[in-house]
């Protein structure tokens, strides 16, 4: 079995110095969700523990979790993690082509059973003997299983690779399927269309600093990224529990920012962290830019009726739920839940205001009578 280097000599042999070096550690624990005092682990890590070769293999999708990915908000990272990781293959940023290509893929597979990590972008194509999506004259599912086999991890990239996606909608003529349900191991998913790109960064470097699978949700995400929803950490928020809400992409209320939760908005039901990591160097996200999430991230999202309906369930109130104990279709009628709030909202208002005249009016009385 064939020597791996350590990120510390990839690190020296590219000329990168001591301090640069610190500050890759300290970005990727921070990606990661590593908590200060866990800085030593990081940088023990990485100066001691190889860097383990990556096969990228991409299936039937858009590109779109590449294009994501190499736009990382710390470039240090994304450098890293493309040129010093030793990504072995991938289809769409090799320099080699043809029988070279393939020949980089099967090194690698030969070289390191056990040591490399697969990164899967796209759902597989499974009708017609795998016809839909041929590389190097064979299917997908054949260059799928013989990769995965030996592989130490296996992340599926994005809502193709996770749950099939678009390619899978209804009536799904080439049976696009996920990647778990392929392949006999584990499967760290790490859904949207696209993943944030910082999203993905830290999940691949937990599985390099640990060794080891994130904690997963019951859907095999990592909790780190997708144990709340996007509802919960909007910052538009306080317009929904103070039933302020979009009634048309153009209106005035859209101007002042309020909720998009009447124009279909899927946050109360998704779980990601768009509203606090965000894409683009940590720009914006579709609801900061004035648009409805989709709950991309969220399993049959494409088949959820038309996106710019109002909800067809919302699970409740409150952080404190996750995907793991409400699920996704759990509630009341998107309709009578927001007029209910809305309802709710004004009688306290108006309670609370009733209280405050009756208190100003019987102060004013007994102000009356001590000065009488």
């Amino acid at each position: 079995m064939a020597k791996l280097e350590t990120y510390k000599e990839a690190f020296d042999r590219a000329g990168i110095s001591r301090r640069d070096f610190l500050r890759f550690c300290s970005y990727a624990a921070a990606l990661a969700g590593i908590e200060a005092a866990g800085l030593s682990k990081v940088v023990y890590a990485f100066e001691n523990k190889p860097r383990p070769p990556v096969v990228w293999l991409h299936f039937q999708e858009c590109t779109c979790c590449s294009e994501s990915f190499i736009r990382s908000s710390h470039p240090l990272v994304a450098d890293v993690l493309l040129n010093k990781l030793s990504l072995d293959y991938t289809e769409t940023l090799q320099a080699a082509a043809g029988h070279q290509a393939e020949k980089c893929l099967q090194d690698t597979i030969k070289n390191f059973p056990g040591q490399y990590i697969v990164l899967v972008e796209g759902s597989v194509p499974m009708a017609g003997d795998g016809a839909y999506c041929m590389i190097g004259g064979r299917s997908a599912e054949d260059i799928l299983l013989e990769t995965t086999k030996d592989a130490a991890a296996v992340i599926a990239w994005g809502s193709c690779a996770s749950n099939g996606c678009i390619q899978s909608a209804n009536p799904n003529p080439t049976n696009a399927t996920p990647i778990h349900e392929i392949i006999d191991k584990p499967v760290i998913k790490v859904p949207g269309c696209p993943p944030i790109a910082d999203v993905m960064t830290g999940v691949v470097t937990h599985v390099l600093v640990f060794g080891k699978l994130p904690e997963l949700d019951g859907q095999g995400r990592p909790k780190e990224f997708y144990s709340r929803r996007v509802h919960d950490t909007c910052y538009r928020r306080p317009y929904y529990d103070a039933g302020l809400f979009v009634e048309a992409f153009d209106d005035e209320k859209a101007r002042k920012g309020y909720c998009l939760y009447k124009m279909g908005c899927r946050g109360p039901v998704t779980y990601n962290a768009c509203s606090v990591t965000r894409w683009n160097e940590a720009t914006s996200y579709p609801i900061q830019s004035g648009h409805g999430c989709l709950g991309c991230s969220e399993n049959g999202f494409w088949d959820n009726g038309p996106f710019y309906q109002h909800l067809a369930s919302f699970p409740g109130f409150g952080i404190e739920s996750t995907a793991d104990t409400i699920g996704t279709a759990v509630g009341v009628a998107a309709a009578v839940g927001v007029a209910a709030h809305a309802v709710t909202t004004n009688i306290r208002k108006r309670g609370q205001i009733k209280e405050a005249k009756e208190e100003s009016v019987n102060s004013s009385t007994n102000s009356e009578g001590g000065d009488q």
